[in-house]
């Protein structure tokens, strides 16, 4: 008999692949230092001031329960409530606001308050590498439904196809990881309009998870629509490490749609407390939450993101890589020299230049930049891309 639960290493399992790259990258780059670092989204410069300057400020006590314990502090929640107003053009409320410790613990909570052991979500593919894990914690299963293959859309046949009386969540990653796709309003409504009827069909509800964590980070111009614009029973994650590019800042939200019906909306707002608290009190720290007005008015020069992307793009295409151009995020898709992204990895790892392969995404033969790397990263490493593109043709 094992010495831990069940789901414990159902979680351990799911992660594995996940826990061996990062093992390995981190034992290769102790001994071959990163000429760039395109792996996971973390700052390879200094963090924004305007960022600095919030912590510091919010981090002097200016009363003596300034450290006291938090919960879902009622200013906090209202500015929250309505800046997503203004963002997203719906009447969001105090009550419908839940701080988080960062997009993960706004997962988390979501899947505590509407999941029963055995109940099934259904996840993208390629995306997010941590659904599984934490749904095999919460005693339920990840259904992995592969998106449109031609552009990245949502394969609405697919999840429909997928959808069986056990489904209780379809998450809705946009703009998508590791894609870049971000989903439009008709899409996003043929998708509610299905949901609508297979929640009637299976007699029970079906709900969104929006996963949008970089919901900010666009290009080109490009809108964006919620789900919860367009479908009632959808719930928001959203995490400020992202836009702020400081992951290690744990602060985010869970927020319900406002279109919910009063009587369901109210019932989720009554359990914000009980879930937070059950989650291993999954709220921010206190100079954090009193930090939001400033953090929220803060964003990553997302024009030298652009840049970068247009650079890599630019550079990658000639040389004969299948990139997919991003709407949002701050990553770049393609398939990968070969068609091996493991084998390519390590390539590029023998010159100190590090990407995640698509492997861990479940789709290996496909390969993630991240675009967070500076300018000169991108310089020093385009050489390296080209070998091993040029290697490969000959």
């Amino acid at each position: 008999m094992s010495t831990v639960a069940s789901r414990a290493q159902d979680a351990a399992r799911s992660i594995q692949k996940v826990e061996t790259f990062y093992t390995a990258y981190s034992a290769a780059v102790r001994e071959t230092p990163a000429v760039a670092d395109f792996t996971f989204g973390n700052p390879q410069e200094m963090p924004l001031p305007s960022v600095v300057t919030a912590l510091k400020t919010h981090a002097e006590p200016q009363a003596v329960d300034w450290f006291a314990y938090k919960t879902n502090e009622a200013e906090a929640c209202t500015y929250l409530a309505g800046s997503l107003t203004q963002e997203l053009g719906l009447p969001f409320e105090e009550e419908d606001i839940a701080l988080t410790k960062g997009a993960f613990g706004a997962i988390k909570m979501c899947f505590t308050m509407l999941l029963e052991p055995g109940d099934e979500c259904i996840v993208p593919l390629p995306g997010w590498f941590c659904y599984g894990s934490m749904l095999a914690v919460a005693g339920a299963k990840e259904v992995p439904v592969p998106l449109d293959a031609r552009n990245f859309d949502l394969d609405l046949s697919a999840i429909s196809n997928s959808i069986t009386p056990n489904t209780r969540i379809v998450v809705v990653n946009t703009p998508h990881n590791p894609t870049g796709r971000i989903y439009s309003r008709a899409e996003l409504q043929a998708l509610a309009d299905m949901l609508e009827a297979k929640s009637k069909e299976i007699g029970r509800r079906i709900w969104i998870l929006s996963d949008e964590p970089y919901r900010r980070i666009r290009f080109d111009g490009i809108g964006f629509t919620s789900p919860a614009a367009v479908y009632p029973h959808t719930l928001i994650d959203y995490s400020f490490g992202k836009i702020l590019l400081a992951p290690g800042l744990r602060l985010g939200y869970l927020a319900i749609s406002p279109t919910l019906p009063q009587s369901e909306r109210e019932e989720i707002q009554a359990l914000r407390f009980a879930v937070q608290m059950a989650d291993g009190w999954n709220v921010p720290d206190a100079p954090l939450i009193y930090a939001i007005p400033d953090l929220d008015a803060t964003s990553i020069d997302i024009v030298a993101l652009a840049r970068r992307r247009e650079r890599l793009l630019g550079a990658l295409g000639q040389w004969g890589y299948a990139m997919t151009r991003p709407e949002g995020t701050f990553y770049l898709w393609g398939r990968a020299p070969g068609g091996d992204s493991d084998a390519f990895a390590k390539r590029l790892q023998e010159h100190g230049v590090y990407v995640m392969p698509g492997s861990i995404f479940d789709r290996p033969t496909d390969f993630r930049v991240c675009l967070t790397a500076t300018d000169d990263m991108i310089e020093a490493a385009l050489p390296f891309f080209q070998a091993v593109a040029e290697d490969r043709r000959g």
